[in-house]
């Protein structure tokens, strides 16, 4: 009897953040939902995949009746792929990296992620996360919150070892780049900086290279990291989102150039767990890894794959090595989080100027990329400090949020 794709289940699922980070993420994203693709075989095998959105169901459909093995290097999802090298494994007796290459390591390094906030509740998240066993966490910089102030604050509190990936999402600012990389440089803390500039320099990519003290970082390779590794444009790279099929051709090409790179694919431990067999199997992807799995306070599944000194250990059981929890993903379904309402970014600068600016957690990337609002360009290390004004009913707050739907950002004079 021919192995073959019988039926797919669709759930489209929310998940709660862990209370540790849940305030700040809330304010960036509000409730985290994705789909979690449960594929059944003719002969009782069941895969697991998750994906941001659900695909269509005319993309669904395109599975049924065929063999997992129909799938290798796919090119259509990369959720119902995970699903379908989960069964190729299982079919075969074997972990999903032996499906993909051979083992370079049995550990694959993996970071921890949060959002810019507060430089004490980035404190706490160092604390939280080196205590989970990680020694890498990365964030998307925001030029709300002083970089030098979050550092200052992290570093007092990270165990020896501990380093930040500082992401500043291709700029944006008005900050001189090679300037704000040296001061940052002089922080032990400090990592490296991914997309410093924007994403269609890339010679001054090659030249950042070779002046900053730290790794530069490619994410947003605008020629597909072919031209980019050529000119030796970055020190490590980083593929988001990738279908397979695109992620085994660019492992070749990295491995060419003996350039570490990682996948960056988020979502909970079934993308964990396939991220970790694919970078377990890719030459050079010794790159640590971002799914952000450390966010959540639950999971579809019974596995928890927590890291060692950063490192996680690649599952040797078959497929990809977890069980799936059905009364988890039943309440996940069936969970109605309240998606939080928009509210105000208060920033005060030194002099006592006050800026007002409108938050909706529908626009996280306002947070990192305010000037995308054509309103305002602001600097990662001004003298400022930010809070967040939610919602009181105040009739301070109402006359505010008017002025911000009419207006835009407001900065008003103050004291000192």
């Amino acid at each position: 009897m021919s192995l073959q794709i019988t039926k797919i289940d669709v759930h489209e699922i929310t998940v709660p953040y862990d209370a540790a980070v849940a305030y700040e993420l809330n304010h960036y994203y509000g409730p985290n939902r994705r789909t979690v693709y449960v594929a059944h075989t003719n002969n009782g095998l069941v895969g697991l995949g998750e994906s941001h959105s659900r695909e269509p169901q005319c993309v669904v459909d395109r599975y049924l009746g065929t063999s997992p093995f129909d799938w290798v290097a796919d090119e259509t999802s990369l959720g119902l792929g995970t699903a379908m090298y989960d069964l190729m494994g299982q079919s075969a007796g074997v972990p999903v990296y032996k499906l993909l290459g051979q083992k370079y390591r049995s550990w694959v390094p993996a970071a921890a992620w949060t959002v810019s906030t507060a430089p004490q509740r980035m404190a706490n998240s160092v604390r939280r996360y080196a205590a989970q066993g990680y020694t890498w966490m990365k964030y998307h910089l925001s030029p709300f919150e002083n970089v030098l102030d979050q550092l200052d604050a992290m570093q007092a509190v990270a165990p020896k070892g501990f380093r930040i990936h500082l992401d500043f999402t291709m700029g944006g600012t008005d900050d001189h780049v090679f300037d704000l990389l040296e001061r940052i440089s002089r922080f032990e803390i400090a990592g490296c900086f991914e997309d410093p500039l924007p994403e269609k320099n890339v010679e001054g990519y090659a030249e950042l290279r070779r002046r900053a003290r730290l790794p530069i970082v490619y994410h947003h390779t605008p020629l597909g990291a072919g031209f980019e590794t050529q000119r030796r444009a970055a020190d490590a790279y980083i593929l988001g989102h990738s279908r397979l099929g695109d992620a085994i051709r660019h492992a070749g090409l990295f491995a060419l150039h003996e350039l570490p790179f990682s996948l960056q694919n988020t979502g909970g431990t079934i993308t964990r767990a396939m991220t970790t067999h694919m970078q377990a199997a890719f030459t050079t992807a010794h790159w640590h890894f971002n799914s952000l799995a450390e966010t959540f306070a639950a999971d579809v599944v019974k596995e928890r794959l927590e890291p060692v000194r950063g490192l996680i250990r690649v599952s040797e059981r078959p497929g990809l090595g977890l069980t799936l929890d059905r009364d988890e993903l039943a309440r996940l379904e069936n969970l109605a989080l309240p998606v939080p309402p928009k509210w105000i970014l208060k920033t005060r600068y030194a002099d006592g100027a006050v800026m007002y600016n409108l938050a909706d957690p529908a626009d996280p990337l306002f947070m990192v990329r305010p000037d995308w609002r054509r309103q305002i360009t602001l600097s990662y290390a001004a003298p400022l400090a930010t809070e967040y004004w939610d919602p009181d009913g105040s009739p301070e707050f109402a006359r505010m949020m008017g002025r911000l739907e009419t207006e835009g950002a407001v900065i008003e004079r103050g004291k000192p």
